[in-house]
């Protein structure tokens, strides 16, 4: 039996699709013509970790707004799950480093969680009972379940990047792309966010991060990516990911 997954609409999607396919992609910032990076040619299998490594400004906020769709690629080929990104592909969530949302908008953390599923059932749909288990369910894993009820502008920092992710949770993304998730997190949030990464959601999520800890980021990716020179440089590969056409070196040390 072939087993499809619907990543976009009106497109089909086999599971041997890698989650993240480029070549020769070259990318950059919004009204800029030149390339910030260019020739980057990768293949991510479903289900690895890739973290995304290199000094400020070197492009690494830019490739994943290109991968997400948010940006176009000035050449190249770009491909998420088999299928061309788009704005509203609901196989992609991207979740950026300062996140410009309206806390104060008087929302709670379930209505924010349910509100992944409309990329799945379009704005004409009403939620139903198995969109709010689906809530449910993504709130239980962050920890979010006793804040269902309370209002977006009272949760912490932690609290609410955890609601953004639980949000792709039950949007049901296959491609989760964080930019410096963890950056400004009190510890609580941190470490349910990681037992989350590291647990069942490696089984189910595609997961690029940008990153300046590199304290344990061998232990915890299965693909490191350095940006450098325009370039990227492979610095870890296990049998998860498939390396960069780049040369394997050695990680350094980010201002």
């Amino acid at each position: 039996m072939n087993v499809f997954l619907p990543y976009a609409i009106g497109h089909k999607v086999s599971r041997s699709d890698p989650a993240i396919e480029t070549s020769d992609l070259a990318v950059a910032p919004a009204g800029v013509s030149q390339p910030i990076l260019e020739r980057i040619t990768l293949r991510v299998p479903r289900g690895c970790r890739v973290a995304l490594v290199g000094a400020n400004g070197t492009g690494k906020s830019t490739l994943l707004k290109t991968l997400a769709g948010l940006l176009p690629p000035l050449s190249g080929r770009l491909q998420i799950a088999g299928a061309g990104t788009a704005r509203g592909n609901p196989s992609i969530a991207f979740l950026a480093q300062r996140p410009s949302l309206e806390w104060h908008f008087p929302v709670t953390v379930a209505r924010a969680v349910l509100a992944g599923r409309y990329l799945r059932l379009g704005w004409l749909r009403r939620p139903g009972a198995d969109d709010r288990e689906k809530a449910l369910s993504a709130m239980r894993r962050l920890g979010l379940e006793a804040l269902a009820e309370c209002p977006l502008h009272a949760l912490s920092g932690g609290q609410q990047q955890r609601v953004l992710i639980a949000r792709a949770l039950c949007q049901e993304a296959a491609v989760l792309l964080l930019d410096e998730p963890f950056a400004g997190l009190d510890s609580a949030s941190r470490d349910i966010l990681e037992s989350f990464l590291s647990g069942d959601a490696r089984h189910e999520l595609t997961v690029v991060m940008s990153t300046h800890d590199l304290a344990e980021v061998e232990k915890r990716f299965d693909l490191i990516l350095e940006i450098r020179d325009r370039r990227l440089v492979t610095l870890h590969s296990c049998t998860c990911g498939e390396r960069s056409r780049e040369t394997e070196e050695p990680p350094r040390r980010f201002a």
